[in-house]
Protein backbone atom coordinates (compact mmCIF):
# COMPACT_ATOMS: atom_id res chain seq x y z
CA UNK A 1 0.00 0.00 0.00
CA UNK A 2 2.87 2.13 0.60
CA UNK A 3 4.72 1.81 -2.83
CA UNK A 4 2.88 4.66 -4.80
CA UNK A 5 4.46 6.70 -2.08
CA UNK A 6 7.87 5.21 -2.51
CA UNK A 7 7.73 5.95 -6.12
CA UNK A 8 6.80 8.94 -5.87
CA UNK A 9 9.71 10.35 -3.50
CA UNK A 10 11.96 8.57 -5.67
CA UNK A 11 10.84 10.47 -8.67
CA UNK A 12 11.60 13.63 -6.49
CA UNK A 13 14.58 13.04 -5.79
CA UNK A 14 15.99 12.50 -9.43
CA UNK A 15 14.12 15.34 -10.65
CA UNK A 16 15.69 17.89 -7.89
CA UNK A 17 19.30 15.73 -8.75
CA UNK A 18 19.06 16.38 -12.20
CA UNK A 19 18.05 20.13 -12.03
CA UNK A 20 22.06 20.49 -10.34
CA UNK A 21 20.68 20.53 -6.84
CA UNK A 22 22.57 17.87 -5.57
CA UNK A 23 23.13 18.77 -2.15
CA UNK A 24 19.28 19.02 -1.25
CA UNK A 25 18.85 15.96 -2.77
CA UNK A 26 21.49 13.98 -0.77
CA UNK A 27 19.34 15.73 2.55
CA UNK A 28 16.16 14.51 1.16
CA UNK A 29 17.48 10.86 1.08
CA UNK A 30 19.10 10.93 3.55
CA UNK A 31 16.21 12.28 5.73
CA UNK A 32 14.43 9.58 3.56
CA UNK A 33 16.28 6.70 5.04
CA UNK A 34 16.59 8.12 8.59
CA UNK A 35 12.62 8.54 9.14
CA UNK A 36 12.32 5.05 7.71
CA UNK A 37 15.03 3.32 9.83
CA UNK A 38 13.55 5.25 12.96
CA UNK A 39 10.27 3.88 12.07
CA UNK A 40 11.91 0.10 12.14
CA UNK A 41 13.21 1.17 15.18
CA UNK A 42 9.58 1.91 16.81
CA UNK A 43 8.45 -1.50 15.71
CA UNK A 44 7.67 -1.32 12.13
CA UNK A 45 7.89 -4.84 10.88
CA UNK A 46 7.12 -4.09 7.13
CA UNK A 47 10.73 -3.08 7.06
CA UNK A 48 13.56 -4.80 8.29
CA UNK A 49 17.43 -4.20 8.01
CA UNK A 50 17.48 -5.27 4.82
CA UNK A 51 15.38 -3.70 3.14
CA UNK A 52 16.28 -0.62 5.18
CA UNK A 53 19.87 -1.34 3.45
CA UNK A 54 18.29 -1.79 -0.32
CA UNK A 55 16.41 1.50 0.22
CA UNK A 56 19.09 3.38 0.67
CA UNK A 57 21.23 1.79 -1.86
CA UNK A 58 17.90 2.59 -4.28
CA UNK A 59 18.00 6.30 -2.96
CA UNK A 60 21.81 6.59 -3.44
CA UNK A 61 21.65 5.24 -7.34
CA UNK A 62 18.59 7.77 -8.21
CA UNK A 63 20.74 10.87 -7.01
CA UNK A 64 23.63 9.63 -8.50
CA UNK A 65 22.07 9.29 -12.04
CA UNK A 66 19.81 12.47 -11.85
CA UNK A 67 23.36 14.36 -11.17
CA UNK A 68 24.79 12.46 -14.08
CA UNK A 69 21.61 13.54 -16.21
CA UNK A 70 22.49 17.46 -15.13
CA UNK A 71 26.00 17.02 -15.96
CA UNK A 72 25.33 15.64 -19.16
CA UNK A 73 22.74 18.61 -20.29
CA UNK A 74 25.46 21.10 -18.69
CA UNK A 75 28.00 19.24 -21.25
CA UNK A 76 26.08 19.36 -24.21
CA UNK A 77 25.53 23.50 -23.54
CA UNK A 78 28.54 24.32 -22.83
CA UNK A 79 29.98 22.78 -26.18
CA UNK A 80 27.08 24.41 -27.40
CA UNK A 81 28.26 27.74 -26.46
CA UNK A 82 32.01 27.25 -27.16
CA UNK A 83 31.21 25.76 -31.26
CA UNK A 84 28.69 29.32 -31.65
CA UNK A 85 31.82 31.34 -29.96
CA UNK A 86 33.80 29.88 -32.66
CA UNK A 87 31.81 30.27 -35.17
CA UNK A 88 30.87 34.23 -34.40
CA UNK A 89 35.05 35.16 -34.42
CA UNK A 90 35.55 32.56 -37.67
CA UNK A 91 32.58 35.61 -39.28
CA UNK A 92 34.36 38.27 -38.05
CA UNK A 93 38.12 37.30 -38.83
CA UNK A 94 36.05 36.91 -42.25
CA UNK A 95 34.38 39.93 -42.09
CA UNK A 96 37.52 41.69 -40.87
CA UNK A 97 39.28 40.30 -43.89
CA UNK A 98 37.23 41.46 -46.68
CA UNK A 99 35.63 44.46 -45.64
CA UNK A 100 39.31 45.80 -44.29
CA UNK A 101 41.21 44.91 -47.29
CA UNK A 102 38.30 46.43 -49.99
CA UNK A 103 38.37 49.83 -47.68
CA UNK A 104 41.97 50.10 -47.10
CA UNK A 105 42.62 50.05 -50.98
CA UNK A 106 39.79 52.49 -51.64
CA UNK A 107 40.90 54.78 -48.84
CA UNK A 108 44.95 54.46 -50.99
CA UNK A 109 42.86 54.96 -54.34
CA UNK A 110 40.63 58.15 -53.11
CA UNK A 111 43.55 59.56 -52.18
CA UNK A 112 45.69 59.12 -54.75
CA UNK A 113 42.56 59.97 -57.07
CA UNK A 114 42.58 63.87 -55.31
CA UNK A 115 46.30 63.86 -55.45
CA UNK A 116 46.78 63.27 -59.44
CA UNK A 117 43.11 64.67 -60.52
CA UNK A 118 44.11 68.01 -61.78
CA UNK A 119 47.76 67.46 -62.68
CA UNK A 120 46.69 64.06 -64.39
CA UNK A 121 43.13 63.67 -65.11
CA UNK A 122 43.61 60.16 -66.54
CA UNK A 123 45.62 58.70 -63.92
CA UNK A 124 42.60 60.26 -61.54
CA UNK A 125 40.12 58.64 -63.87
CA UNK A 126 42.26 55.30 -63.46
CA UNK A 127 41.99 55.59 -59.79
CA UNK A 128 37.95 56.32 -59.48
CA UNK A 129 37.94 53.35 -62.03
CA UNK A 130 39.76 51.19 -59.50
CA UNK A 131 37.50 52.50 -56.59
CA UNK A 132 34.24 51.42 -58.65
CA UNK A 133 35.78 48.01 -59.11
CA UNK A 134 36.88 47.75 -55.38
CA UNK A 135 33.81 48.68 -53.89
CA UNK A 136 32.11 46.16 -56.34
CA UNK A 137 34.37 43.10 -55.11
CA UNK A 138 33.95 44.32 -51.72
CA UNK A 139 29.90 44.32 -51.72
CA UNK A 140 30.38 40.62 -53.50
CA UNK A 141 32.15 39.42 -50.91
CA UNK A 142 30.80 41.25 -48.19
CA UNK A 143 27.35 39.48 -48.95
CA UNK A 144 28.83 36.32 -49.39
CA UNK A 145 30.33 36.36 -45.94
CA UNK A 146 27.47 37.24 -44.37
CA UNK A 147 25.54 34.00 -46.59
CA UNK A 148 26.32 32.14 -43.31
CA UNK A 149 23.82 34.11 -40.99
CA UNK A 150 21.09 33.27 -43.95
CA UNK A 151 17.55 31.81 -42.11
CA UNK A 152 17.08 28.26 -42.56
CA UNK A 153 14.97 28.18 -45.42
CA UNK A 154 17.05 30.86 -47.70
CA UNK A 155 19.10 29.45 -50.62
CA UNK A 156 22.77 28.54 -50.45
CA UNK A 157 25.16 31.19 -51.77
CA UNK A 158 26.56 29.58 -55.46
CA UNK A 159 29.60 31.48 -55.41
CA UNK A 160 32.64 29.69 -54.56
CA UNK A 161 34.84 30.55 -51.70
CA UNK A 162 38.16 32.85 -52.69
CA UNK A 163 41.48 30.30 -53.63
CA UNK A 164 44.83 30.37 -55.24
CA UNK A 165 43.17 31.84 -57.85
CA UNK A 166 42.33 34.38 -56.83
CA UNK A 167 46.05 35.75 -55.47
CA UNK A 168 46.17 37.35 -58.98
CA UNK A 169 43.14 39.79 -58.79
CA UNK A 170 44.49 40.57 -55.13
CA UNK A 171 48.12 41.49 -57.13
CA UNK A 172 46.26 43.47 -59.62
CA UNK A 173 43.96 45.42 -57.16
CA UNK A 174 47.47 46.38 -55.09
CA UNK A 175 49.01 46.86 -57.92
CA UNK A 176 45.63 49.60 -59.25
CA UNK A 177 46.08 51.15 -55.23
CA UNK A 178 49.69 52.82 -56.13
CA UNK A 179 52.29 49.53 -55.42
CA UNK A 180 54.83 47.84 -57.63
CA UNK A 181 53.60 43.77 -56.56
CA UNK A 182 55.99 40.81 -58.21
CA UNK A 183 55.32 37.58 -57.78
CA UNK A 184 52.58 34.98 -57.99
CA UNK A 185 51.68 31.35 -57.38
CA UNK A 186 54.45 28.30 -58.20
CA UNK A 187 54.23 24.75 -58.05
CA UNK A 188 51.63 21.99 -59.51
CA UNK A 189 50.64 20.73 -55.86
CA UNK A 190 46.63 21.02 -55.68
CA UNK A 191 46.11 22.17 -52.25
CA UNK A 192 42.87 21.71 -49.81
CA UNK A 193 39.96 24.09 -50.04
CA UNK A 194 40.72 25.24 -46.50
CA UNK A 195 44.52 25.94 -47.40
CA UNK A 196 43.69 27.58 -50.82
CA UNK A 197 41.12 30.22 -48.77
CA UNK A 198 43.75 30.56 -46.16
CA UNK A 199 46.43 31.43 -48.35
CA UNK A 200 44.15 33.69 -50.23
CA UNK A 201 43.27 35.45 -46.98
CA UNK A 202 47.09 35.75 -45.47
CA UNK A 203 48.02 37.57 -48.82
CA UNK A 204 44.97 40.02 -49.11
CA UNK A 205 45.70 40.71 -45.54
CA UNK A 206 49.40 41.07 -45.90
CA UNK A 207 48.98 43.49 -48.59
CA UNK A 208 46.08 45.59 -46.68
CA UNK A 209 48.82 46.22 -44.00
CA UNK A 210 51.12 47.17 -46.56
CA UNK A 211 48.74 49.98 -47.83
CA UNK A 212 48.21 51.31 -44.64
CA UNK A 213 50.86 50.85 -42.53
CA UNK A 214 53.92 50.78 -44.80
CA UNK A 215 55.61 53.61 -46.69
CA UNK A 216 56.10 50.87 -50.00
CA UNK A 217 57.34 51.20 -53.34
CA UNK A 218 57.57 47.33 -54.10
CA UNK A 219 55.93 44.35 -52.67
CA UNK A 220 57.14 40.44 -53.42
CA UNK A 221 54.14 37.95 -53.12
CA UNK A 222 55.21 34.02 -53.39
CA UNK A 223 53.40 31.40 -53.40
CA UNK A 224 54.68 27.99 -53.44
CA UNK A 225 53.01 25.03 -54.09
CA UNK A 226 55.03 22.32 -52.54
CA UNK A 227 54.44 18.54 -52.50
CA UNK A 228 53.10 18.81 -48.53
CA UNK A 229 52.35 22.19 -47.82
CA UNK A 230 51.90 25.36 -49.07
CA UNK A 231 54.20 28.26 -48.38
CA UNK A 232 53.08 31.86 -48.96
CA UNK A 233 55.80 34.58 -48.57
CA UNK A 234 54.84 38.41 -49.08
CA UNK A 235 57.83 40.99 -48.22
CA UNK A 236 57.74 45.00 -48.85
CA UNK A 237 60.29 47.42 -48.91
CA UNK A 238 58.66 50.18 -47.13
CA UNK A 239 60.17 51.77 -43.77
CA UNK A 240 57.40 51.80 -41.78
CA UNK A 241 55.56 48.26 -39.66
CA UNK A 242 53.41 46.76 -42.40
CA UNK A 243 51.37 45.63 -39.30
CA UNK A 244 48.97 47.63 -37.45
CA UNK A 245 49.79 47.59 -33.42
CA UNK A 246 48.96 44.60 -31.20
CA UNK A 247 45.63 44.88 -30.02
CA UNK A 248 42.28 43.14 -30.26
CA UNK A 249 41.42 42.24 -33.72
CA UNK A 250 44.71 42.98 -35.27
CA UNK A 251 45.24 41.19 -39.22
CA UNK A 252 48.57 39.19 -38.18
CA UNK A 253 46.88 37.49 -34.76
CA UNK A 254 44.09 37.06 -37.33
CA UNK A 255 46.34 35.68 -40.10
CA UNK A 256 48.35 33.56 -37.20
CA UNK A 257 44.93 31.90 -35.80
CA UNK A 258 44.49 30.66 -39.40
CA UNK A 259 47.56 29.13 -39.93
CA UNK A 260 47.30 27.00 -36.48
CA UNK A 261 43.67 26.21 -37.58
CA UNK A 262 45.36 24.29 -40.16
CA UNK A 263 48.14 22.73 -38.23
CA UNK A 264 50.80 25.64 -39.77
CA UNK A 265 52.84 28.25 -38.27
CA UNK A 266 52.92 31.71 -39.41
CA UNK A 267 55.72 34.28 -38.32
CA UNK A 268 55.65 38.07 -39.34
CA UNK A 269 58.39 41.22 -38.69
CA UNK A 270 61.23 43.18 -39.67
CA UNK A 271 63.10 41.82 -42.67
CA UNK A 272 67.39 42.17 -42.00
CA UNK A 273 67.68 44.42 -44.66
CA UNK A 274 64.98 46.55 -44.21
CA UNK A 275 61.15 46.35 -44.60
CA UNK A 276 58.65 43.64 -43.43
CA UNK A 277 58.07 39.90 -44.17
CA UNK A 278 55.10 37.58 -43.40
CA UNK A 279 56.34 33.99 -44.04
CA UNK A 280 53.37 31.34 -43.33
CA UNK A 281 53.64 27.43 -43.80
CA UNK A 282 50.33 26.13 -44.26
CA UNK A 283 50.33 22.00 -44.65
CA UNK A 284 47.70 19.93 -46.46
CA UNK A 285 47.94 16.94 -44.64
CA UNK A 286 45.53 17.89 -41.09
CA UNK A 287 41.99 17.70 -39.94
CA UNK A 288 40.64 20.61 -41.36
CA UNK A 289 41.23 18.98 -45.43
CA UNK A 290 38.94 16.22 -43.41
CA UNK A 291 36.17 18.11 -42.30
Amino acid sequence: HDGGLMIAVIAALYAVAAAGRLQAAVVLAALTVIATGAGTLLGNRDVNGVALFMLTGWLVAVVALGWVRHSRIAYLREAERRAAGEERLRIARELHDVVGHHLSLINVQAGTSLHRFHRDPAQGEAALAAIKASSREALRDLRATLGVLRQADEEAPTAPPPSLDGIGGLIGTARAAGLTVHGGVTGEADPPTEVGLAAYRIVQESLTNVSRHAVAAEVTVSVERGPGALLVEVADDGRGAAAPPAGPGSGVDGMRERARALGGELTAGPRPGGGFLVRARLPYGNEARKR
